[in-house]
């Protein structure tokens, strides 16, 4: 006599695997869902205080009605390259200089504002440089409610609170925040990776990019590739040697690497 085990067990052609054939198409609707939301919000977005072209210019900002000029185009093909590399989906990637004078937030700021041509994304740039952040100053916000170092330090901060709208279309900015020295110690921590997840998850059309200190300078960053799905490196023109520009490049792994910026070339 069969046990119940055996009693309830399906017949052998029935589909008893059915819900994992239709949990893909569920989770393709469910995605689909979530972006749509994502760009009726990035629809939405609002710009306070809109920067007239002369004062991008001013700031070294690139604009997207710039049309042929050298400047607008590396950019667009830097993000061009950075997109093909993310198969469709958002990423974050980490601007690093070879040394203090590469122009690491220059490419970083631009990079971001490159992402944020696209009325149908949106972009995050992070200023990670806690020494000596120059961000906020570069994309005239002034930083009323604190930065990061704020809501890494205090956890009642919600994130809302940080993110500064910053004068160019859909590109937003959380600023460094207060300066600190030993800034290792905030980039390993657990509220650091939560805040970069919570970021990357709630906008699928986002594009985070994370602005580090000099390669050279401090272990920053390579602590930060490891929150980071790509890295550039930028090396300025006559300014980083040959042999620091290899040393920097074998700071980071190379499956993060996605290549080398020359900055100031004429």
């Amino acid at each position: 006599m069969p046990n119940e085990a055996e009693t309830n067990r399906p017949p052998p052609d029935e589909p008893h695997e059915r819900p994992e054939v239709v949990r893909p198409v569920r989770d393709a609707g469910r995605a689909l869902q979530v972006q749509q939301a994502s760009r009726e919000m990035i629809s939405r977005m609002s710009e306070p205080a809109p920067k007239s072209a002369r004062e991008l210019d001013a700031r070294g900002i690139i604009r997207h009605d710039m049309g042929a000029r050298r400047q607008a185009d590396v950019f667009r093909d830097l993000r061009t390259q950075l997109l093909a590399h993310g198969r469709g989906r958002n990423f974050i990637t980490l601007v690093a200089g070879v040394s203090a004078g590469s122009g690491a937030s220059f490419v970083a700021a631009n990079l971001a504002a490159a992402f944020a041509f696209d009325e149908s994304k949106t972009a995050l740039l992070i200023d990670c440089n806690l020494r000596k952040p120059v961000l906020h100053e570069r994309l005239g916000v002034r930083p009323e409610n604190g930065g990061l170092t704020d809501f890494l330090d205090h956890p009642s901060i919600g994130v809302d609170h940080v993110i500064y709208p910053t004068g160019v279309p859909r590109l937003r900015l959380i600023p460094a925040g207060e300066r600190r020295e030993a800034s290792g110690e905030y980039f390993t921590s657990y509220r650091m990776r939560g805040l970069v997840d919570l970021l990357r998850g709630r906008y699928p059309d986002r594009y985070l990019v994370l602005d580090a200190p000099p390669i050279g300078a401090s272990p920053d960053a390579r602590i930060l590739s490891e929150l980071a799905d790509t890295a550039v490196i930028v090396a300025g023109y006559g300014v980083d040697t040959v042999t620091a520009i290899k040393e920097s490049v074998a700071v980071l792994e190379p499956g993060r690497l996605a290549g080398v910026v020359f900055n100031g070339v004429p």
